[in-house]
């Protein structure tokens, strides 16, 4: 199985090096890699550009910032995987990872496989109480629309069988993005497995960016996706 890594970035200097080398890394044969860049504005399209480009299949660059949903709208278009993942730029997921979360689309019994951070997994970092409060009521409002059973919506860590993404046309531009496509996806009535995964969480000092209006924006979409669309 082709697996097509889609990395939406967005200043990530301090990062984006290490996290292709792990993904380059990763222990899939078969693998096509693309970077998103969203505009950047601190020198990483010139590490793109200049250390990144000859490492991975294809550089997509955005004249304009619109944010991580746009960035993988334009990444899943451009995907030829037969399976297709989502990996941030920062290095909160292990690619080490992504066999386990394969594993149900290989054996023929998923049509998306989400890595939940909430069910087992390795290690994790203790960060933020109030991000996990807002992570597990935002996945217990999205479960209560959708009739899904999720422990983590939000997660990074989502992968869909290519032709799963062709059917859905992603409208968020920003981190509307994970409601939304948890939406969608249980509208067409796919097999949803959950796959425990280890999380390294990076606080707003390493360049965390998701935020409190980021929250009413994925209760917006739950609304919006499960119940207007």
């Amino acid at each position: 199985m082709k697996l097509t890594i889609v990395i939406p970035c967005y200043n990530e200097t301090k990062t984006i090096r290490t996290i292709v080398d792990r993904v380059r890394a990763a222990p899939v044969a078969d693998k096509e890699i693309i970077i998103v860049d969203d505009c950047s504005r601190d020198g990483t399209r010139d590490l793109l550009r200049t250390q990144i480009a000859p490492l991975v299949d294809r550089i997509i660059y955005h004249d304009v910032n619109q944010g991580k949903g746009a960035a993988l709208r334009t990444g899943f278009a451009a995907a030829t995987g037969d399976a297709v993942i989502v990996q941030d730029a920062d290095l909160e997921y292990d690619p080490q990872e992504y066999p386990k979360l394969l594993r149900p689309l290989i054996e023929g019994k998923a049509d998306a496989v989400f890595g939940s951070r909430f069910a087992g997994g390795d290690a994790h970092r203790v960060v933020y109480f109030w991000h996990m409060v807002g992570n597990k009521v935002l996945t217990l409002l999205s479960n209560m629309a959708t009739n899904l059973n999720l422990t983590d919506m939000e997660t990074c860590y989502k992968v869909f069988r290519r032709e799963i993404l062709q059917k859905i046309t992603i409208e968020e531009n920003r981190f509307g993005f994970e409601p939304e496509i948890t939406a969608k996806v249980a509208k067409l009535n796919c097999v949803i497995y959950e796959v425990g995964i280890s999380y390294y969480g990076r606080t707003y000092a390493e360049g965390k960016k998701i935020g409190w209006r980021d929250g009413f924006r994925a209760l917006y979409a739950i609304v919006k996706y499960n119940f207007f669309r």
